[in-house]
């Protein structure tokens, strides 16, 4: 539970005080929990586990479960069992998965990259609301697991931000640009207005990571080189 520049100091100060097994375990959680207090003083924890993990979980549930939608509607039209539409099923599958993946990757990466210390907060933060509507999930003709497509491409996601932490500012604006334009046609679905304040704040919210990444980019850039530079 330390860092590896920790631990071997810590062994060394452990051994010569001639702590018992007992007295060196709270000792060491001891020196862990104080180091977490300090980490959740700033707002980078918070962030990263209340104001994205715990809301875009939820919304991602939604939108993997119409991405789970458009892909049986795809399996009953190429078999028959429905009437073939006016429009082709994969017009809507297509752009809805490339969405589910594109707001899935940018919250993982984002989660990772705000805050690696507090990262398996994160996890738990996400983990809850799934296993919550796993258990009251009760549409028929889907199964349970349907509501976690988007786990893939955020996991993938958060291993990128957890091992890259930043992406290059001109791939992170296409990605922010491309993901907003998948996001457009979701807000006018089924004859409902465009600015239908509910689609709005659904479309913000699993967006923002995106053009966060996009906005930051370059300032984390220049943070990691400044710091590079004042330790040589």
């Amino acid at each position: 539970m330390l860092g590896r520049d920790e631990r071997e100091a810590v062994l060394g100060d452990l051994i010569e005080a001639g702590e018992g097994a007992r007295q060196a375990m709270l000792a060491v959680l001891g020196l862990v929990l104080r180091r977490e207090a300090q980490v959740w003083k700033i707002w980078r924890p918070w962030i990263a586990a209340f104001a994205l993990s715990v809301p875009c979980s939820f919304l991602l549930m939604g939108a993997s479960l119409a991405v789970s939608r458009a892909l049986q509607n795809i399996f009953a039209t190429s078999h028959g069992l429905v009437g073939q539409p006016s429009v082709s099923p994969w017009l809507s599958a297509i752009p809805q998965a490339l969405l589910l993946v594109g707001w899935s990757w940018t919250g993982g990466f984002a989660v990772a990259s705000i805050s690696r210390r507090t990262f398996w907060v994160s996890t738990v933060s996400c983990l809850v609301p799934c296993v919550f509507c796993l258990s009251r999930f009760q549409v028929e003709s889907l199964s349970p697991p349907c509501l976690l497509l988007f786990l893939v491409p955020a996991v993938w996601g958060a291993r990128d931000g957890l091992r890259v932490g930043e992406i290059k500012r001109a791939s992170a604006i296409l990605l922010a640009v491309a993901v907003s334009l998948l996001t457009i046609p979701t807000l006018h679905i089924h004859g409902e207005p465009w600015w239908n304040p509910p689609r709005w704040l659904i479309a913000l919210t699993l967006t923002w990571p995106a053009w966060y990444l996009a906005a930051t980019s370059e300032t984390r850039r220049h943070e990691q080189w400044k710091d590079g530079e004042e330790t040589s």
